[in-house]
């Protein structure tokens, strides 16, 4: 699309303003592309103000602007956000950067090893489409559905967390990350402490940091978060809220041991804590993986933990039906939030989900992430180990979707990031995973959300190149 783009605007001077350009059929064949690539091109440049489309006629060149707009003065809004920077205060400034470095679109030809989703060769687009053909179909789907969510979609989640969690238990939420939202906002204060895994996932530290929480660090190592390290942050902070992704942990890829599941919601119980599990990737596990440890919540008789799983990572960015679980009290508290902040997760959407993960499709899908997940695990660590023997690999995980790797000592994380990008293969820094001082330079690399195997061997390659110039 972008290179489709770049060179219709270089013929702009072919066309006088208000001059109609080629038809969408004409574009077709010149450039050899899609109609959808030239629909989304044609979009892009009428959002530049370059095009102007009008349906059922084409599109032409837009008319040059007489008057430039006004540039106006937003200097007053440096004031108003910081009105409240007391002393007391907590800040509330909103830093997205680790966020963007997953979601930013990289330019054409650039190998993505800092994708956060399932390529679309993997993901189930017939079978999505088929669900939401379906559930546009049903009686009802586009009426207001439960604000909790529909309960056969309820239970289904229910179903996977196990243990004595019910539907009642359980709200349909609009994304993992909406869902860890509103846990957060639900368990803590603003200014209060909240603990975390660390290195964690970018995405929570920057909810907890706009809500206005101070997270802090509890190391985690190949066998999860450290019990006796955990207890002492409790101790020493006052917290109340513990967030941990106990299974294939980002971006360590670590599952926390057998033996240190019972101790995490002991210390937690006994400290009068909540524990915060994000279950995101139990359905990207690799195929030889074995058996799965249960989520934490199914051995939680005392509503300790928070449950947050979700559809989007085994199916696509757009799929976004995920679900809270909770016991208790709390659960009342977590649905006031959800209704205030969204009202409800559209009922379309949960009827396409249900639809999904009833279809034979589903288990099909399933399969064949996982085994394609193993392949290019496999592929990206036997490149390293060849190309990029210096770069330590300390877990190699059965599940998830990327590598965590330590840098040499007194590599420049950042300049390596930008020669990477040079070299045409962008890569995730492992600054933005932690919340304090890192103990050294790490890059996670994703096997996710590039075509296929013959792309990680030829990025692991640029990644060289990049190692050349700066180690």
């Amino acid at each position: 699309m972008d290179d489709l783009a770049k060179r219709l605007r270089e013929e702009f001077d072919r066309y006088s303003p208000g001059g109609k350009l080629p038809s969408s059929r004409a574009l077709v064949e010149r450039f050899r592309v899609s109609p959808v690539t030239v629909s989304r091109a044609l979009a892009q440049l009428a959002a530049e103000g370059l095009v102007v489309t009008r349906p059922g006629t084409g599109a032409f060149r837009a008319q040059p602007r007489t008057t430039p707009a006004s540039v106006g003065d937003t200097s007053w809004q440096e004031v108003s956000l910081s009105a409240d920077a007391t002393a007391e205060a907590v800040p509330r400034t909103v830093d997205a950067s680790g966020v963007l470095v997953s979601l930013a679109a990289q330019p054409s030809g650039v190998i993505e090893f800092n994708g956060g989703y399932l390529h679309a060769s993997l993901q189930p687009e017939r079978a999505m489409a088929a669900a939401l053909a379906r559930a546009g179909r049903r009686p009802g789907a586009w009426s207001r559905p439960p604000v909790d969510g529909m309960a056969e979609l309820r239970e289904w989640f229910a179903r996977g967390i196990g243990g004595a969690v019910g539907a009642a238990d359980v709200l349909i939420t609009s994304g993992g990350q909406s869902a860890l939202t509103t846990a957060l906002r639900a368990l803590a204060p603003p200014g209060a402490r909240v603990l975390v895994e660390s290195p964690t996932y970018p995405g929570m530290l920057a909810i907890a940091r706009a809500a206005g929480l101070r997270p802090v660090p509890v190391p985690v190592d190949s066998g999860g978060v450290k019990p006796r390290l955990l207890a002492e942050a409790f101790r020493a902070t006052g917290a109340r809220v513990f967030v941990c992704q106990p299974l294939f942990q980002n971006p360590t890829g670590a599952v926390l041991a057998p033996e240190r599941r019972g101790e995490v919601l002991r210390i937690a119980r006994e400290a009068g804590a909540f524990v915060v599990e994000d279950d995101f990737a139990r359905r990207l596990v690799h195929e030889d993986a074995g058996p799965l440890p249960r989520p934490l919540a199914a051995d939680d008789p005392d509503g300790v933990v928070v449950h947050v799983c979700s559809l989007t990572k085994a199916t696509s960015p757009s799929f976004r039906v995920s679900a809270l679980a909770a016991r208790g009290p709390v659960l009342e508290r977590l649905r006031a939030i959800q209704v205030v902040d969204t009202f409800f997760v559209p009922g379309p959407m949960q009827e396409a989900a249900l639809e999904l993960v009833g279809s034979p499709a589903w288990p099909r899908h399933l399969r064949s992430v996982a085994a394609e997940l193993k392949n290019r695990r496999d592929t990206m660590t036997a490149a390293l180990r060849l190309h990029l023997p210096e770069l330590a690999v300390p877990h190699i995980p059965s599940g998830g979707y990327h590598l965590w790797l330590r840098l040499p000592d007194g590599t420049d994380e950042a300049a390596l990031v930008a020669a990477a990008l040079r070299a045409g293969v962008a890569v995730t820094p492992g600054r933005p995973y932690f919340c304090a001082e890192p103990p050294a330079a790490h890059l996670r690399l994703s096997f996710a959300g590039v075509a296929g195997t013959a792309e990680i061997t030829e990025g692991v390659r640029r990644l060289r190149a990049a190692c050349d110039e700066v180690l």
